[in-house]
């Protein structure tokens, strides 16, 4: 990939790349989602909570189907794409920093025969390589933290949305309310300096004119979520360890207690997020 990345973009495009966390995210997750879960019970498989989450969003865009184009930012393994793909039959577009993951998202969707439906990008969503306009609905899931200027992906999406589409969203954010201060460790750890929150979405909304479509508060979900990863990784420890190293795996299940402390104490935030932009 080129261009010209922040420091905090950069960052991400190479944890991302490394094996550790490539074999990580692949082998708990099942290889297709690296997204937080909706879980119906305790000791649901992540990988179903992970698809759950995919078709609540999907079933909130009403006119998806065939025609529609959607790009996904910050796309992952393209699970969330290939579900589109497969069950709505629309053409997505996945942008993504990780060349890795983006090598296997096309290894899969090859698998699954639908190349002429997911078309898969080496890039960043501050600088989305699409013309004006093009697209019926923007998707994103849990990426947009690892931005460190989110008011210009808001810009961006708006730019390759036709009028009248549509952004639905989720993402690990910091509470409206949250303290200052509290959650640097959550912070240190995934090396960066802020999250967003709904009230700065909002406001980005608000700027470009965009409507509110809706906002489901499903924080208990992100607080489940870490902590059924943090479980599984804990008890499948052994069998990991022969793809991802000690040292990553104590790093990790310390990482996702600050995330389920955090949660806990209701610092944090997360839901789906819908917003429409003018015709």
């Amino acid at each position: 990939m080129s261009g010209n990345y922040s420091d905090v973009v950069q960052t991400a495009r190479e944890y991302y790349n490394s094996d550790d966390a490539d074999n990580f995210y692949f082998h708990v997750w099942g290889g297709e989602d690296i997204h937080i879960g909706l879980y119906q019970s305790d000791d649901e498989p992540i990988a179903a909570a992970s698809e759950r989450t995919v078709a609540t969003m999907a079933s909130r865009l009403r006119n998806l189907g065939p025609d529609s184009e959607v790009i996904d930012a910050g796309a992952g393994y393209g699970g969330a794409a290939r579900w589109l793909a497969r069950h709505k039959g629309c053409k997505v577009a996945c942008v993504n920093l990780s060349e890795a993951q983006n090598e296997r998202n096309r290894e899969l969707t090859h698998a699954a025969g639908l190349d002429e439906l997911i078309d898969v990008r080496d890039g960043a969503f501050e600088s989305l390589p699409f013309e004006n306009g093009r697209f019926d609905y923007a998707w994103s899931q849990d990426s947009l933290l690892h931005s460190d200027d989110r008011g210009k992906v808001f810009d961006e999406i708006d730019r390759v949305l036709k009028p009248g589409g549509e952004l639905i969203f989720t993402d690990p954010m910091q509470a409206d309310d949250c303290p200052p201060g509290v959650l640097q460790p959550v912070l240190d750890r995934i090396h960066l300096d802020s999250l967003g929150s709904m009230a700065f979405y909002r406001r980005e909304a608000v700027r470009l004119g965009w409507q509110e479509v809706g906002f489901e508060d499903l924080t208990h979900q992100l607080v489940n979520h870490y902590g059924r990863v943090r479980a599984e990784l804990q008890g499948r420890r052994a069998e990991l360890s022969k793809v991802v190293s000690d040292e990553y795996i104590d790093r990790m299940i310390q990482g996702l207690k600050h995330w389920t402390d955090a949660g806990g104490k209701g610092y944090l935030a997360w839901g789906i997020a819908h917003f429409r932009k003018p015709t």
